[in-house]
């Protein structure tokens, strides 16, 4: 069991994670001259060099000559790149688009929609509140569509390809960085191509933007791959129960800017649909909670037992060495 140092470290890194991950739509604000298209290619490009130093520091690349090895883990990885892609350019659009609300609520149904595909993918079985939660939040759908009055495809979209990225992810087995960078490794040559196309036919906004604006497209990179070492570093020292809830801070801070910097209108049945979602969201962290301090229970119930059998067995041994003559 981590030491309370190393949780409150990695409390503090998770805080650092989210909080980055909430604040990206500043980020992304910042950048909106340009095209949703060419920060996403950036974004594609700089986190590679990023990954590659971050790799160099651990000389972790013992990993590489296996992948190379594995047609299948390829192909998978090739997969994630792709969903992951989408995922951004969703996101960024988004956030310069004055939908950072509606993309926050991708945010927080996304663990709702995970667990639908565990059902129906993973054939997995679902704990009675589990499906409440899940009902609850298909009833936020319907009544976030009468709130938009369409459906609210931004939300869904970040929703099912991030859950499909995570679904993807768990064949692969690589960790956090490794991943991350042979995800990169795919998406670097066709994002340079995009960049090189943009720049001849004079439309970069990083040729002609200004050196603030090259800069700050420069630095995608780290703005991607920070928080994932930070997030890294929190999931090595904390409980999944812990780090499942830190879950919904990246989303409360993007919904919070959406309503304060970026101004964007709530009326009163876009709150119901929120709420629905927070009630389902509720239920599904008690239900984690309880599941968690459950397992607790009978893991310490069952090492009690061990401990009373081992000392009962050693108290006979004891005594049997003692009556031999």
């Amino acid at each position: 069991m981590p030491s309370r140092t190393d949780q409150r470290t990695g409390l503090a890194y998770g805080l650092a994670a989210y909080t980055m991950w909430g604040l990206l739509p500043l980020y992304w604000h910042l950048l909106d001259a340009a095209a949703p298209s060419e920060i996403l290619a950036h974004r594609m490009v700089w986190s590679l060099p990023v990954a590659v130093v971050i790799l160099a520091v651990l000389r972790r690349w013992a990993w590489i000559g296996p992948l190379l090895r594995q047609p299948r883990k390829l192909a998978l990885i090739l997969v994630c790149a792709l969903v992951i892609s989408a995922n951004w350019f969703l996101y960024i659009w988004a956030v310069n688009s004055g939908h950072v609300l509606e993309a926050s609520l991708g945010y927080f149904i996304n663990p709702l929609v995970s667990i639908a595909f565990g059902v129906l993918v993973l054939r997995e079985r679902l704990r009675p509140l589990q499906w409440t939660a899940v009902g609850i939040g298909a009833l936020a759908v319907v009544v976030m569509t009468v709130a938009y009055g369409k459906v609210p495809w931004i939300a869904l979209g970040l929703a099912l390809s991030f859950a499909t990225y995570g679904l993807v992810k768990k064949g692969i087995k690589l960790d956090g960085i490794e991943g991350f960078s042979a995800e990169t490794a795919l998406q670097l040559l066709p994002a340079l191509g995009y960049l090189v196309f943009l720049g001849a036919r004079g439309e970069s906004n990083f040729l002609s933007g200004g050196v603030d604006q090259a800069l700050l497209l420069a630095g995608c990179g780290v703005a991607t791959a920070v928080p994932l070492i930070c997030f890294g570093a929190s999931a090595m020292r904390l409980p999944l129960t812990v780090l499942g809830m830190m879950q919904y801070l990246a989303p409360t801070f993007q919904f919070v800017l959406g309503l304060t910097a970026f101004h964007e209108r709530m009326p009163p049945e876009r709150w119901a649909g929120f709420a629905l979602v927070w009630v389902a969201l509720a239920m599904l962290t008690w239900d984690a909670l309880r599941t968690a301090r459950r397992a607790r229970a009978e893991l310490a119930e069952a090492e009690a037992r061990a401990n009373e059998t081992a000392a009962s067995a050693a108290t006979t041994a004891t005594t049997a060495t003692a009556a031999t003559p």
